[in-house]
């Protein structure tokens, strides 16, 4: 069996599959967009485009759940484009190729877009179910969650109605997440000096490559390398030795996903152009040993080619190079409140040094506000030293667990009766939408669940098939048993 729409629960696969076929990277989600706004007229359901472009479907209670509270679906639309090097694909033209490969469905070479597709898609589903029990329904449809949350950022008072949101955007089945962290963006920029290259001198293209990448919020703490570090590393060790010159640098291109790929165009002099090949030999070497559990694939090679036409001046280099070197990146501090949490992190996602302009943004998360600001000052302050301008923006807040939530104490007693266990309680060290949305609705009692997704933001993102169908399961269930309103 190889087509998805064979699987079950087929509603959401089959749902899945047509969200596969709409390109939807963030900030070009228009086709998405139309998409659900058709889909829900085409169910006779009130449907509502806000002023940013979130989609907002309602369904009335089926019959005799008229006085169940209100519950909110919310979703995001869009998914982060990431393809290996080798594939060829336009996220802004081309359908995601869907594969099964075992227990797992992932994509052809790029990312699947499970996250959060897997999440509209159920929600889809129960919008126009017949046959599952429910009260008023509300889906929250948002845009541009992976690159910024406008969506939820341009969320106005008064366009929701109901008691309860359930975010369906976490990648854990079988947890119930009450809590994730905020984050800020911290953005370098610097102008440099350039001059001739000269001559005498062998030019050389330095690629890290082969990483695994990954969520910078959800795979920040399992140890892989983060291909701008382990450049600018490489970078200032080969200045030091071989007085090398450094043209441009290129590395990383979201936000929130751990940079996989990143390369230099250095010169060095020829008499010492033989020995420095032998040197990033030895840098792979070592490199491949430091991550030897974590980047399997790793390679940082070396190749010949044309002389630049300029480089950097040697003083700006030697502070751009010492400057990302020095950037904090990775796990910052682990949480003391809740045991094998990240706290707070910094991803050193994009690095630029080209045509005399550098450029290095970084995302920074905590879930504990005054850490995220500590950290990005931290990181600010680097830069800063070496004369660049940094700017901090786009700053969201943390959710805050409520242990005493209502709804985390129903769907706990719910999900014990149906699977014989109880779900593990938990938070996120990602960026999830309920800490804004209660910015705006404070009085919504919320919690996030989804089906096990791994390795989100990178190509070798893979959803659970069985996990799906727990998640569907659990879901109608949970709508089945929504407490009276007081």
């Amino acid at each position: 069996m190889s087509d998805i729409r064979n699987l079950e629960p087929k509603a959401v696969w089959n749902y899945f599959h047509e969200i596969t076929q709409i390109p939807r990277p963030s900030k070009f989600e228009q086709k998405m967009i139309e998409h659900i706004k058709e889909f829900g007229k085409k169910n006779n359901l009130e449907t509502v485009v806000d002023n940013v472009g979130n989609v907002i479907i309602r369904k009335p209670a089926t019959k005799g759940m008229e006085n169940r509270k209100g519950v909110i679906l919310q979703i995001h639309l869009d998914m982060v484009p990431q393809k290996n090097s080798d594939k060829k694909h336009d996220f802004k033209k081309d359908p995601i190729e869907t594969v099964i490969d075992g227990e797992w469905v992932r994509a052809n070479g790029t990312t699947l877009g499970a996250d959060n597709g897997i999440g509209v898609a159920s929600a889809m589903a129960i919008l126009a179910s017949k046959d599952i029990p429910h009260g008023p329904v509300e889906a929250l449809f948002t845009i541009d969650e992976e690159t910024g949350m406008t969506g939820v950022f341009g969320l106005k008072k008064g366009l929701l109605k109901g008691d309860i949101l359930m975010n369906l955007d976490s990648e854990d089945e079988g947890e119930l997440y009450v809590g994730c962290a905020g984050g800020i963006d911290v953005n370098v920029g610097k102008k440099y000096e350039e001059e001739k290259s000269p001559k005498g001198m062998s030019s050389f293209k330095i690629t890290a490559k082969g990483l695994k990448g990954g969520h910078s919020g959800v795979d920040i703490a399992l140890g892989r390398a983060n291909s701008n570090k382990i450049m600018f590393r490489f970078l200032m060790q080969a200045e030091s030795d071989f007085a090398i010159r450094l043209a441009e640098a290129d590395g990383g291109d979201l936000r929130n996903a751990i940079p996989r790929e990143s390369y230099s165009i250095v010169m060095v002099a020829e008499s010492k152009a033989k020995n420095f090949e032998k040197f990033v030999k030895s840098y792979e070497k070592m490199y491949r040993t430091e991550f030897s559990d974590t980047e399997p694939d790793l390679k940082f090679i070396a190749e010949k080619t044309d002389a630049p036409a300029k480089v950097m001046k040697k003083e700006d280099q030697y502070k751009i190079i010492r400057a990302l070197f020095a950037c904090p990146n990775g796990v910052q501090r682990m949480s003391q409140a809740m045991k094998g949490l990240v706290e707070t992190s910094n991803n050193l996602a994009i690095v630029k040094c080209i045509g005399g302009k550098f450029e290095a943004y970084n995302l920074t998360r905590s879930s504990v506000d005054s850490a995220k600001e500590a950290t990005a000052w931290k990181i600010a302050a680097v830069f800063q030293l070496i004369d660049a301008e940094v700017g901090l923006t786009g700053g969201y807040p943390g959710w805050n667990p409520n242990m005493n939530s209502p709804i985390l104490k129903t769907m706990s007693g719910i999900y014990k009766d149906m699977f014989g266990k109880v779900p593990e309680i938990k938070a996120i060290h990602a960026g999830l939408e309920c800490g804004l949305i209660a910015g705006v609705y404070p009085n919504l009692d919320m919690i996030s669940f989804g089906p096990t997704i791994r390795y989100p933001h990178s190509p070798d993102e893979k959803v659970n098939i069985a996990s799906v169908g727990k998640f569907w399961e659990f879901l109608a269930g949970t709508l089945k048993h929504i407490p009276v309103k007081s």
